[in-house]
């Protein structure tokens, strides 16, 4: 299989960073709803805000990165996601917040296509579900520890994770600036010829069915995904009274288990069940876990829920992205914009919506993700792998 370019490292510790800053919120969230007296549903706006901008500019970011080259969009969206975690540590107002979140967004659109296909760039195809597996452990364990470091540093100050952030951003704009190189695109990378008109039909590529059915899982997962996530330390809060220590022993036990499963374990479950069939157990896990979510009398009970749900999407996320990976051919940029674009809509209607039902009812933004997943788990079984990736 050969070694992996030790650059790679460089490129995971800024997706690392991008999530980490993403997390920080999920702790101090009730914290912030009480001080500034804000209701579930102006929360759940508040966290949407961040992926409706990802939204927007994801396709053309994705466009940019072919263009203009994967290191000056991984050095800008470094610089642009310090300036919006600075903006939301001095942020004592909803609308500084809001501009906060906006900005963060454009920072995701940017960094996330960029590094995906920076990293498809200098993996050959057989490094790429082990690559793949790297990309997404530095996602969900800077999205599940974010939580976890938020909440301690939110003990010392509730602004002090927003301003750690922003300085981790800072340095690792700095850092890509000075040692990264723009990557020669591998020969294998070539040997899927791609769409000769790919830029210029766009969306009327995900009429294909070759990239429409795991599109549509990505965008349903991340639906029920960020319903769950979003409500996680209110539920938690509202239902058990738990503190921001707590939300963070249990996000950060979470996210341990989690990577030490997509650093190790990763590569081995998809050459066992692959991409596809990896993807439909984990959807049937997650789905299964909500009704335990809702049924949790203690502490040890939310722990093995919360570790299972998060490991089930430690799991998805790399084998969805592999799996593009692996048919975008020399469009690399192009589908990994795609990738983040579908993400981005389920993360802003999820959010929202599960605002909306927590303050309806707690228990039912759960429920909801469980039908979500279910939904996602029946068009998994309409799925095909293509006969030349088979």
């Amino acid at each position: 299989m050969g070694k992996l370019n030790p650059v790679i490292w460089l490129v995971l510790s800024n997706l690392l960073v991008v999530f980490l800053g993403i997390g920080l919120i999920v702790p101090v969230m009730p914290t912030i709803m009480r001080e500034m007296n804000l209701d579930g549903q102006t929360m759940g706006y508040l966290v949407a805000a961040f992926s409706f901008t990802q939204l927007l500019i994801s396709p053309f970011a994705g466009k940019w990165v072919d263009r203009f080259g994967r290191k000056k969009m991984i050095v800008i969206g470094m610089v642009i996601f310090g300036i919006s975690e600075l903006l939301f540590a001095m942020g004592h107002t909803v609308s500084l917040l809001y501009l906060a979140r906006f900005i963060g967004g454009v920072s995701a659109a940017f960094t996330m296509p960029a590094i995906t296909a920076y990293v498809a760039d200098i993996t050959t195809l057989k490094q790429r579900p082990k690559a793949m597996g790297y990309v997404s452990a530095a996602i969900n364990t800077g999205f599940i520890l974010g939580p976890g470091l938020g909440g301690f540093l939110a003990e010392v100050d509730t602004r002090l994770p927003f301003f750690t952030a922003a300085g981790l951003g800072f340095i690792g704009a700095l850092f890509s600036l000075i040692y990264l190189k723009e990557p020669h695109k591998p020969s294998e990378a070539n040997n899927k010829k791609p769409s000769e008109d790919t830029a210029i039909t766009g969306w009327r590529t995900l009429a294909q069915p070759l990239y429409f059915i795991p599109f549509l899982i990505i965008l349903i997962a991340s639906f029920g995904l960020a319903a769950y996530e979003t409500i996680y330390g209110l539920f938690l809060d509202h239902q058990f009274s738990f503190t921001v220590t707590d939300i963070a022993i249990l996000l950060t036990i979470s996210g341990v288990v989690g990577t030490i499963f997509q650093l190790f374990l990763f590569d081995g479950l998809t050459r066992k069940f692959g991409e596809i069939g990896l993807i439909r157990l984990c959807l049937l896990i997650a789905a299964i876990m909500m009704i335990f979510m809702i049924t949790a009398k203690s502490f040890m009970w939310i722990l093995t829920v919360t570790i299972i749900v998060f490991l089930t999407f430690d799991l998805i996320r790399p084998a969805l992205t592999t799996y593009l990976s692996k048919i975008a051919g020399n469009d690399q940029g192009f589908v990994s914009g795609l990738n983040s674009t579908f993400t981005s809509i389920g993360n802003i209607i999820g959010p929202i919506v599960a605002g909306m039902l927590f303050d309806f009812q707690p228990h039912s933004p759960y429920v909801f993700s469980m039908v979500v997943l279910t939904i996602s788990l029946v068009i998994a079984c309409f799925w095909r792998t293509p006969k030349e990736f088979g």
